[in-house]
């Protein structure tokens, strides 16, 4: 796991050492092992390395045997010992053992196509200097960053913004359709960032900068659902063989390992798996209070047999690690749930270098509970659409909070407009309340249900359950789940797999039927199936908590009197109304409604714009790593 940058300049100039180091520097956290640069004209690459696999032989940036490809990549390729054999046999040949190394031989074999035969997950920039063509690639599922920016002057890229902003001459401006948009998702949709003038390069996507200049974005890979009716019981025994098959090839590794565990299946299946090879170290956080799940994580793993280890987090603690977690985000992310990951890997990094976690079951087979709202507005549904409109006319001036009302409402409203992923924090509604920015702007940015109607409409031909899956494989596990996942760890120099997130497991999730996914009241039902005998009983059907921060108590405290003060001195003013911040604060300590998200999402902004746009990101700020 690494960090890369560089840049390709347009014209004849060649990268300075001076400014691939800022770029560099800035991100140590991702590869405090070793750094390395390469330059000549117009093209500079960057590396810092965490070392993995190959600990010895994996210096980058690295070159095939003439030298006319150089690559910088940052992940890990699972299948990487098939190919390099099968590029052998095709008579090229190799200087080390490194799974980098594969990639730039399988680039000379198959060009662009290269990326559609990699099973990992992977950032990565390889310099053609025959073709003088910059050919770079984000993995399938978007669980490795990568953002860039692009003038008619240079590409610059990097594994994180901040790499970015340590070039010359960035301007620092927020993208104000970002903004907008950050309100409502909790994140910014791909491929915006809350920066004018740099991208995130989507999840299976690909993009090629020419010597001259021109730049194109292409897709290689569609996270596609596509349901076949096949018996129950294969599928099952897919999911097993499938998953098994991940976890073995995800612990391929030079270095120490282990698995989050928390109290749910996901992270005790992937585990459990685990176990079953080699004895392992799991890690598990909670918080004081009633909903602390160390302890079901302590059960668990005391019927697994793992070597666990676990931390409670006080309100003390959480508040301490924000302001880091936000450096290191380099965008706003609203998920309180960022701060117990920050907690975890921290917890974690003190004994392995790799972890093991859960990230992706949910989205692959139908675990959030959100899900199941087709099936219980089902009978309004199928109603016609002119009566299905009288009754959401009638629903909209009843009494807010009368029994049934919010039944009636989602019951009548077409999926594409009350679904556009696992967040909806602010409605356009309440931004106009919220947000100083002209009522023009409001009614002609391209909001969330344009963000989300490409996805939608690529899924007419799907059932409601699987076209919002489809809609958070695209929009929320990338911005929200796998961000905060490479981020919070990375921070901590650990490096964070998620076998569920594999193009093989993918591959038997996309075909299961909805009816398979959602049944007898519950979410991810064949998934649960699968791992009966193979999990203990006591978690197989435990409801999702995540993390449950209890932001909704801290709020009604002297904690969100200081949360709203520091919005109130973090210079947003230009964006947001601070007298509106302040009355939710006031209904939410009296009780009049739950306001604590809507607070959240205002105060990480606001934390996010001080670091950002107040102060020069440092790399001393990352504290400790």
């Amino acid at each position: 796991m690494c960090g890369i940058t560089g840049a390709l300049f347009f014209e004849d100039k060649e990268p300075s050492q001076a400014l691939l180091k800022r770029m560099t520097d800035v991100i140590v956290h991702r590869g405090p092992d070793d750094s390395g640069f390469w330059t000549e004209n117009r093209i500079g690459l960057g590396f810092r390395r965490l070392s993995i696999i190959d600990l010895k032989e994996g210096h980058q940036p690295l070159c095939n045997e003439d030298e006319s490809v150089w690559i910088v990549f940052n992940g890990e390729i699972y299948n990487y010992k098939y190919l390099r054999n099968a590029l052998i046999e095709k008579g090229h040949q190799f200087k080390t053992h490194c799974d980098t190394e594969v990639i730039v031989h399988l680039y000379e074999e198959y060009g662009e196509e290269c990326v559609k035969q990699l099973r990992g997950m992977f950032g990565f920039v390889i310099w053609d200097r025959k073709k003088k063509l910059l050919f770079g690639a984000r993995d399938h599922f978007g669980i490795k960053p990568f953002y860039y920016h692009y003038d008619a002057k240079r590409f610059l890229f990097g594994s994180e913004i901040k790499s970015i902003l340590a070039a010359d001459s960035i301007e620092r401006t927020i993208h104000t359709e970002s903004l907008l948009n950050y309100l409502t998702f909790q994140y910014v949709p791909e491929p915006d960032t809350m920066f004018r003038g740099v991208q995130k390069l989507p999840p299976g996507h690909y993009v090629k900068v020419t010597y001259d200049g021109s730049m194109s974005v292409h897709r290689y890979w569609d996270p596609m659902f596509e349901p076949v009716q096949r018996p129950f019981a294969d599928y099952v025994e897919e999911i097993r063989e499938t998953l098994k098959d991940s976890v073995i090839h995800h612990m391929q590794s030079d270095v120490e390992r282990g698995c989050f565990l928390s109290s749910g299946i996901d992270s005790t299946a992937i585990a459990t798996h685990m176990r079953r090879i080699e004895p392992i170290r799991t890690f598990s956080v909670g918080f004081e209070g009633p909903n602390n799940e160390t302890g079901i994580a302590k059960q668990t793993a005391d019927a697994l047999d793992t070597e666990h280890y676990a931390k409670v987090i006080s309100r003390e603690d959480f508040f301490a690690a924000l302001p880091k977690a936000i450096w290191h985000q380099d965008e706003p992310v609203a998920d309180p749930s960022a701060i117990a990951l920050w907690h975890v890997a921290e917890l974690a990094r003190r004994h392995v270098t790799v972890v093991l976690s859960g990230e992706g079951a949910d989205e692959l087979f139908g675990g959030y509970r959100i899900y199941r709202e087709p099936l219980s507005v089902a009978p309004l549904a199928r109603l016609p659409r002119p009566v299905q409109r009288l009754l959401h006319a009638l629903a909209r001036i009843m009494p807010a909070g009368l029994y049934g009302r919010n039944y009636l409402l989602r019951g009548t409203t077409p999926l594409e407009e009350r679904f556009i992923g696992n967040a909806k924090i602010f409605s356009e509604d309440m931004k106009a309340e919220l947000v100083r920015i002209g009522e023009e702007m409001l009614r002609t940015y391209r909001g969330p249900l344009q963000v989300a109607k490409p996805f939608y409409d690529r899924t007419r031909h799907l059932d409601p359950v699987t076209r919002m899956q489809y809609i958070d494989m695209n929009l929320w596990m990338p911005g929200d789940i796998l961000m905060k996942a490479d981020k919070m760890t990375m921070a901590h120099s650990l490096e964070l797999r998620v076998p569920f997130l594999d193009v093989e497991v993918f591959d038997v999730a996309r075909r299961i039927p909805a009816e398979y996914r959602i049944a007898e009241g519950t979410t991810k039902y064949i998934f649960r199936k699968a791992m009966e005998g193979i999990i203990p009983d006591f978690i197989l059907n435990r409801p999702k908590l995540g993390f449950p921060v209890p932001i909704r108590d801290w709020m009604k405290g002297p904690q969100g009197d200081l949360i709203v003060e520091q919005i109130a001195a973090s210079g947003i003013d230009d964006y947001i109304n601070v007298d509106t911040v302040r009355a939710m604060l006031a209904r939410h300590k009296s009780g009049k409604g739950d306001y604590s998200r809507r607070l959240w999402t205002v105060y990480v902004f606001a934390l996010w714009h001080t670091t950002y746009m107040e102060e020069l990101p440092k790399p001393s700020l990352a504290g400790a790593v």
